[in-house]
């Protein structure tokens, strides 16, 4: 891969776009993959290189809201561990099954959730009474949201705050600090075998990691300083454009299939 001054400088701008934008409301790799896709890469190496940028995004951003105390890490241990099982079993079983059904349904759940943060005005407001002890939510949420990230990903910043949110009580600010940090161990999960695959293209994943750095922590002070009113409307309109981006790619995958059956009967 040749890199120029003007793919450095669109690969830096990009990473810190998507960097802010994903420590506030998650949803990155809408920025991030197509720019990757465009230079080149096969589609596996440019999921594994946004995996590897996108990690630090999640770093800065999860550094940022530990030291801002949003997070107390010591709590988080089992959720950590659960997230990081999850996702290396979701990265295992992927290679053995086909997602296109999860894929059709996940545009609809999206749209759901998106629904959720609109109409509930005053969910995430505040802190609330949890629903489920801390155990029940690591082995159970975020060991099957961390599958998820695994196994298909997109959302999984959205899941992981509507759990903290609606199971744990969690104000919009806390849960988006916690995500941050999930978001970070499953990324790491997916990256090990990313790695060992060697489909990352490592100069332009660290070029990108640079404005990441930058852009996860000015998002992580944004949602710290504004809180719920920019996180909520960001939410939903990052969480629609995921819906729509899935939509589209099912609707060209589907284009291109019936071509191919139409070009095999003419």
């Amino acid at each position: 891969m040749e890199l120029d001054i003007t793919l450095i400088i669109i690969l830096l701008v990009t990473g810190f776009g998507a960097g802010m934008i994903d420590a506030i409301a998650g949803g990155g790799g809408l920025i991030t993959l197509p720019v990757l896709l465009s230079t080149g890469m096969s589609p596996v190496e440019a999921l594994a290189t946004n995996k590897l940028q996108g990690s630090f995004g999640t770093l800065a951003a999860s550094v940022y809201f530990v030291r801002k105390k949003l997070v107390d890490l010591s709590q988080m241990k089992l959720m950590i561990s659960c997230t990081f099982v999850g996702a290396v079993l979701g990265t295992l079983i992927v290679q053995q099954i086909d997602t296109s059904l999860l894929a059709s349904i996940m545009p609809l759940l999206l749209v759901l959730i998106a629904l959720y943060f609109m109409f509930s005005k005053r969910i995430g407001d505040e802190d609330r009474d949890r629903k489920v002890s801390n155990a029940v939510f690591a082995f159970v949420f975020t060991f099957a949201i961390g599958f998820y990230d695994g196994f298909f990903g997109p959302g999984t910043g959205t899941f992981f705050a509507v759990a903290f949110i609606s199971l744990l009580g969690f104000s919009m600010a806390r849960a988006t600090a916690h995500t941050k940090v999930l978001n970070f161990t499953s990324n790491i999960a997916s990256l090990i075998f990313f790695a060992m695959g060697g489909n990352i293209i490592w100069v332009a994943g660290f070029i990108m990691a640079a404005g990441q750095l930058v852009g996860g922590q000015l998002g992580a002070r944004m949602v710290v300083s504004k809180g719920v009113s920019l996180i909520r409307p960001l939410i939903v309109v990052v969480t629609l454009a995921m819906s729509a981006r899935l939509l589209f790619d099912q609707y060209h995958q589907g284009s291109q299939l019936v071509g191919q059956l139409l070009s095999w009967f003419g």
